[in-house]
């Protein structure tokens, strides 16, 4: 049997306001096989995207740890936990997080010229024509439909080959015909490219098409 790609241990999270220590997950502890798809579901507030925040170690846990590839991200320094994010991770936001100032193929060019690659245009171009965005290289994101802009950070996610890809509510912003188109194109880019797939959703239709659900309620895994 393979390595985990991604191996969540026991990890807890804490954090301190006026009333006192809120612990927000509690003692999570999953694995996910390279290629797998797992949705992560369950009521707003409910621990989800702290988990996806920590899984990318974006965010810290107060106890526990994440395993990517078999690494410790967390016995890493910020720098180093950065390094691994730009080589081996994919993320897909709600609210796109394209940069208003690059047009959608310098949006997409990015992370590659972060790695210092330099067939970034061309790579980049091509991942836009997959998405069906070969004619809009160079629009800016505000005259982009909501639609377009996801595929756009689709595109942006999937260009550099990410070993994980991360997607927190994809569909949140769009309407009901636009996010199964969405989500679609996001299904096949994942099986063509063989990611392992983690996905934060309300939507059960959605999550129903992932390999497995994991589901949590006030911050534990009940199923």
């Amino acid at each position: 049997m393979s390595e985990p790609i991604i191996a969540v241990e026991r990890v807890t999270k804490q954090v301190r306001d006026s009333t006192g220590v809120l612990t927000i997950l509690h003692d999570i502890d999953f694995s996910l096989a390279p290629q797998e798809s797992v949705a992560i579901v369950g009521a707003s507030g409910s621990g989800k995207s702290t988990l996806l925040s920590i899984i990318a170690g974006l965010d810290t846990p107060t106890t526990g740890t994440v395993r990517l590839g078999g690494t410790d991200i967390f016995a890493l320094d910020e720098d180093a936990r950065a390094a691994v994010r730009a080589e081996r991770v994919g993320f897909v936001f709600q609210s796109f997080q394209l940069l208003g100032n690059l047009t959608a193929l310098e949006n997409v060019m990015l992370p590659l010229e972060l790695q210092g690659r330099n067939d970034a245009r061309k790579q980049a171009t091509e991942m836009l024509q997959r998405v069906g965005l070969g004619e809009r290289l160079n629009h800016y994101p505000k005259v982009l439909s909501g639609g377009e802009q996801q595929r756009v950070a689709l595109a942006r996610a999937f260009v550099v080959k990410p070993a994980v890809l991360l997607a927190d509510e994809p569909t949140g912003s769009l309407d009901f015909a636009t996010g199964e188109t969405v989500m679609a194109l996001m299904f096949q880019l994942n099986r063509e490219e063989g990611a392992t797939l983690v996905l934060v959703t309300h939507d059960r239709s959605i999550a129903a098409r992932c390999d497995r659900q994991v589901r949590i309620e006030a911050g534990r895994i009940v199923t």
